[in-house]
């Protein structure tokens, strides 16, 4: 790699181009990813891309008229403290807000670098041309504003993040919920049968954590193999299977770990305060994002829970 200040005015010039077709693609990318969840706001990202190639075209022009028909190749890259672009790929799946402030940086980002480099060349040529390329990137800047608001109106933009709550829910919170629900409802049965039926702390605990890996590893891998996503939109199914899995061993880990206090009914007590926090705590997921009434969603919850914390003190007692 070499230092932005070595480069010559060529160099400059050709890094530009590159950097400006790179961004162009990205922003193709994104309208592309985007065109079907969020067709407003795909439009403005393929005008976004229309414009990085124009500044693209402009940047070609000037180099053939300055230093002729060849242009190396010269990618951020290949320069120390130049701005990377995250790839698009890791994005997936593409949310219309982390795709908004991702295009703000890249531009942000983008004219800052070319004026902190005009600011350290002595050449007047090279500074021209470097704070060109800055004016032109503050302007491309006031176009992205202009499309946003040209393009998404209040209604238009309501709905656009009503859908990706949508998204979120049914690709994080709904695998969550349910790793949770299973984790902190499933795991009270052996855990406090096995605590009751030895009356050994250590024991109890042995058990949670068995059973909440345990749990946690099928649950994950259920849910990875329950659809990949193509037609429910919820997305890849790793990330799925893995917010599920963590979920559950979380919410079974929970009223495990009081399990280690040596004192029998203290560790008793304070696991049974851990489970109605637990419970609390599922019952607000359930109202916040399933618009599951409170009452409602406690009395399901509760019920639950108490139907399977008794089973397990009936059969730890037998």
């Amino acid at each position: 790699m070499r230092n932005f200040n070595e480069l010559s005015e060529k160099e400059i010039l050709a890094l530009a181009i590159s950097g400006e077709e790179e961004d162009g693609r990205i922003y193709a990318d994104f309208a592309e990813g985007l065109r079907a969840s969020y067709p407003a706001t795909a439009t403005i990202f393929t005008e976004m891309a229309a414009e990085e190639s124009e500044h693209r075209r402009r940047l070609i022009d000037l180099f053939v008229e300055k230093f002729g028909q060849h242009i190396p190749l010269i990618r951020r890259q290949d320069v120390r403290g130049f701005v990377a672009r995250r790839p698009v790929w890791q994005l997936q799946p593409l949310g219309v807000d982390v795709v908004r402030k991702q295009a703000q940086v890249m531009e942000m980002e983008t004219s800052r670098f070319y004026r902190q480099a005009a600011s350290r060349t002595s050449d007047a040529s090279i500074r021209k041309l470097l704070g060109d390329l800055a004016e032109a990137e503050v302007q491309h800047e006031h176009t992205a504003d202009r499309l946003m608001q040209e393009n998404l109106s209040a209604d238009v933009r309501e709905g656009e993040d009503e859908a990706a709550r949508r998204m979120f829910v049914l690709r994080i919170i709904q695998p969550g919920l349910a790793g949770l629900m299973d984790g902190s409802v499933s795991t009270l049965a052996p855990v406090f049968a096995a605590a009751f039926a030895t009356g050994r702390p250590w024991d109890a605990f042995l058990v949670g954590m068995a059973a909440s890996i345990g749990a946690g590893i099928s649950m994950g891998f259920a849910e990875a193999l329950s659809d990949n996503g193509s037609l429910t939109g919820r997305g890849a199914p790793w990330i799925r299977g893995t917010v599920c899995g963590l979920m559950t061993t979380l919410g079974g880990i929970g009223h495990t770990l009081p399990f280690l206090i040596p004192s029998f009914y203290t560790a008793m007590i304070v696991a049974f305060a851990v489970v109605i926090v637990e419970l609390g705590i599922i019952t607000w997921i359930r109202w916040k994002y399933m618009d599951t009434p409170p009452f409602s969603a406690a009395m399901q919850v509760g019920f639950g829970g108490a139907l399977v914390f008794a089973t397990g003190i009936l059969i730890g007692s037998s």
